[in-house]
């Protein structure tokens, strides 16, 4: 009998107590960091039981197995134990379970996986979790949600323990749930596009973690949907490496509740199915939740009379596009939605405690940016915790740094997988995101600009690899749809790109693997006073960066340390402040390619020590925002070999302006208050390929030269309401193929020469609300493909078109009004 076999039931018990030992000591060391008051007795008690329970057992191990007596009353004391650990984790609290991943860990490390004890212990401690999981609250949709939401986060095996536990789970699903916080809105407007009797396929996307699954096996129980669909509901969760004939196999059984064929291989399944599935009209619904790559996804979607599709994804791009196909984009939650799921994972409830620091929870919640996989994370990992915690927190997160091995696994190593399915060039790419701060709108042609310097990339590709980050949810682009033509000309001015902060700070902790010295990034995460201590504590050593990103307050020239970057080629400077001291140590930046300045604060800032550009002798591309930085000085510091200078929210011209750089291909200037003319020598650039002057008010009259630019391609004189006339040299621009008259609300008229842009081939003009009249040279316009006008010139066009230039698309826009630029 196993009672008198003393050793057996000791090496059984020993496993349980390696196992839990090291987790229930470090809650009783949490545990003594909280008020006395708060303290739980149980779990000290409970820690003395194991030590107890250690010397029992190693006293067994040296029992003769033919001393029955001794043997008999040993095993008795450790069957005892064993019990005393089971009632424990039957009483054990909701939130210890949040403890059990981390555990289960520790029962891994302690055998290998097919002893039979580890398959004994693990199974055991699986059955408890579960267990007291079906029963934390009276509402057992709210427990089944909860072992659902667990299991995606990888707490608990949820397939495995409902497959193998004998303990029933509640599958309906009521709007009550807390775990629908926030969602009850897009399940509604889910439900909507899946009984359009139209739609046979629905894409189901957002980043990852944010609630795809949850609401997927929200919709999969609910009422209306099991009525509509009869309760042919399938759930099928495809991953990134399916195996794709087993879940035909699983269709066919589900669906046809017959024996199934013996599939060949995919090919043939996917066939076998097909054709059963025209044999029948019955309603049905399959989720396909989860889906990672079209090639997948084709083996997965059938028609069928009634036959419908859900799928889940993070990437856009591998929804169909036809008419019988819906997309829904799942919002992230608003601010009191984040609020109250965050609550309920850190304290149990709803809403904030009396006795907690709101404001610091506050803080901590929005950190995690309305995503609810980071709520929960984040949450969880702070339940129970002392003040001090929640401090830590609130600073480790404002740097984007993990605060525990689950925030870390749990959060950072879940996205991480959107991450390690790119290839390498674009996770390079991504990766590239940590160089701009959170929060801020960003010109999307910062991002191309690093990816076609220092990447090596064309524009076009680079351009690709953006719009997959995007359809990816990893940034979040922002189109203004009076400049979308010109991005067909490689110009991206007036496109933006922000960053979910979960996603920011994703990219921080791949990018951050190496030490500070020899990391290809360096970023300062968030705001700093000055540089960052661990940078300082290698002052005068050399740095492998290839990209460093500086954000800081105001800074003066005694406040830099001396730091060295031979092989940095990026540099972004990110402050707020009236005056601002750029680095010295840029001079020892010998390579660097790139160079941008942003003043995120409210006034523009003077900028000093701009003699360190005249040691960059290889910069490419210089970007200035919200600066007083005279034109005059910068171009007298030796940067002759810039090919993109861009100044936005700028001042500091003079009249008296000049450009003499005769190697510039990209000149920008946006919403420059002071401007009043071009620099002068702009029409000797012959080099210039890309000229954009927009948002600049008191420019009045364009040099009469500026048809001597030979190689400009594309010309942005856009929202230049003082601007009178177009100079006639225009018409000398004989390589021009975009031009961008839009919201020069004080132009009356087009001179004749406009006619000999014989290679234009985009034109916009929209709200030029005095431009009443075109001159009659237009028709020898014979390039052009696309004008966008208001309706009255518009009638102009349209007679052009029937005329000569019969390929002409005219786009009537009505007048359009937008500050913002103001937020930015």
């Amino acid at each position: 009998m196993e009672m008198f076999n003393c050793k057996s039931v000791g090496i059984r018990v020993d496993g349980l107590l390696k196992a839990l030992s090291p987790a229930i000591q470090e809650i009783c060391l949490q545990d003594l960091q909280l008020p006395t008051h708060q303290q739980n007795a149980i779990f000290h008690e409970f820690f003395k039981t194991l030590i107890k329970g250690a010397s029992l057992i190693k006293e067994s191990e040296n029992i003769s197995p033919f001393n029955l007596p001794i043997n008999y009353r040993h095993a008795s004391r450790i069957l005892e134990l064993e019990k005393e650990i089971n009632d424990f984790m039957g009483l054990m609290p909701a939130h210890i379970l949040l403890h059990m991943r981390r555990l289960m860990g520790d029962v891994e490390s302690v055998y290998y996986p097919q002893d039979i004890q580890y398959l004994h212990t693990r199974s055991m401690l699986k059955e408890s979790i579960f267990r007291q999981a079906s029963m934390l609250t009276n509402d057992p949709c709210q427990n089944t949600m909860m072992l659902q939401q667990m299991g995606s986060a990888n707490l608990i095996d949820w397939t495995e323990m409902v497959k193998d536990s004998t303990y029933s789970y509640h599958d309906n699903v009521t709007g009550k749930s807390q775990f629908y916080v926030g969602m009850k809105k897009s399940i509604t407007e889910l439900k909507g596009i899946l009984f359009q009797r139209e739609v046979s396929v629905v894409g189901l996307q957002c980043i990852g973690g944010g609630g795809k699954t949850t609401l997927a096996l929200a919709l999969s129980n609910d009422s209306e949907i099991k009525d509509y669909f009869r309760n042919k509901v399938l759930f099928i969760t495809v991953s990134q490496s399916p195996n794709l004939k087993g879940i035909l196999e699983t269709m066919w059984e589900k669906l046809f509740e017959k024996k199934k064929p013996e599939f060949q291989n995919v090919e043939d399944g996917q066939r076998q199915l097909q054709q059963q599935l025209l044999k029948q009209e019955k309603p049905v619904l399959v989720i396909l939740d989860d889906v990672w790559s079209r090639s997948s996804l084709d083996k997965l979607l059938f028609e069928g009379r009634g036959y419908k599709t859900l799928i889940t994804t993070r990437d856009i791009s591998l929804i169909p596009q036809n008419p019988c196909t819906k997309l829904y984009q799942l919002p992230l939650l608003s601010q009191g939605d984040a609020l109250s799921l965050f609550c309920f994972w850190a304290f149990g409830q709803t809403t904030i405690p009396a006795t907690i620091d709101a404001n610091l929870v506050k803080e901590v919640q929005a950190e995690c940016g309305g995503l609810p996989l980071a709520l929960k994370v984040i949450g969880s990992t702070l339940h129970g915790g002392p003040q001090v915690a929640w401090e830590r927190a609130k600073i480790r997160l404002s740097k984007g740094e993990s605060i525990s091995d689950y925030h870390r696994e749990g959060l950072l190593e879940c996205l991480a997988t959107s991450i390690d399915f790119l290839d390498d060039i674009v996770r390079e790419c991504f990766l590239d995101l940590g160089s701009f701060p959170e929060d801020k709108k960003i010109c999307a042609d910062t991002l191309l600009d690093i990816w076609v310097n220092v990447r090596k990339l064309e524009w076009q590709d680079a351009f690709v690899i953006l719009l997959e980050l995007a359809g990816r949810n990893l940034l979040n682009l922002i189109s203004n749809p009076r400049n979308q033509a010109a991005i067909s000309y490689g110009n991206a001015s007036e496109l933006y790109f922000f960053q979910h902060d979960v996603i920011r700070d994703l990219a921080l902790y791949l990018g951050f693997r190496d030490s500070a010295v020899h990391s290809k990034r360096l970023f300062m995460p968030r705001k700093e006073s000055s540089l960052p201590q661990k940078w300082k504590l290698h002052t005068n050593k050399t740095f492998d960066a290839q990209i460093v990103s500086i954000h800081t307050g105001p800074m003066n020239e005694t406040q830099w340390d001396e730091m060295i970057f031979p092989e940095a080629e990026v540099m972004v400077i990110v402050f707020a402040s009236r005056e601002y001291f750029l680095p010295p140590f840029l001079k020892s930046m010998k390579k660097l390619k790139i160079l941008m300045v942003f003043n995120y604060g409210s006034k523009r800032a003077t900028l000093e020590g701009i003699d360190a550009l005249s040691s960059l002798t290889q910069l490419k591309v210089l970007r200035l925002e919200r600066l007083i930085a005279p034109l005059v000085e910068i171009q007298n510091k030796a940067i002759q070999n810039i090919a993109k200078l861009s100044l936005s929210l700028c001042e500091g011209f003079e009249s008296t302006s000049t450009l003499n750089n005769t190697k510039l291909q990209d000149f920008n200037l946006d919403h420059c208050s002071d401007l009043e003319v071009l620099p002068s020598g702009i029409g000797q650039m012959q080099s210039i390929q890309m000229l954009s002057v927009t948002n600049c008010h008191l420019i009045q009259n364009l040099p009469s030269d500026i048809g001597s630019m030979s190689c400009v391609r594309v010309l942005r004189l856009s929202a230049l309401p003082s601007l009178k006339e177009l100079p006639s040299s225009i018409g000398n621009l004989l390589w021009l193929e975009y031009l961008d008259i839009s919201v020069c609300e004080g132009l009356k008229k087009l001179p004749e020469e406009i006619g000999k842009l014989e290679k234009l081939s985009e034109f916009d003009m929209r709200e030029c609300s005095r431009l009443r009249r075109l001159p009659r040279t237009v028709c020898g316009l014979r390039s052009l493909k696309h004008v966008v006008c208001d309706e009255e010139i518009g009638k102009q066009w349209l007679r052009a078109k029937s005329f000569s230039i019969p390929e002409l698309e005219v786009e009537i826009v009505e007048a359009e009004f937008n500050l913002d630029w103001l937020h930015d």
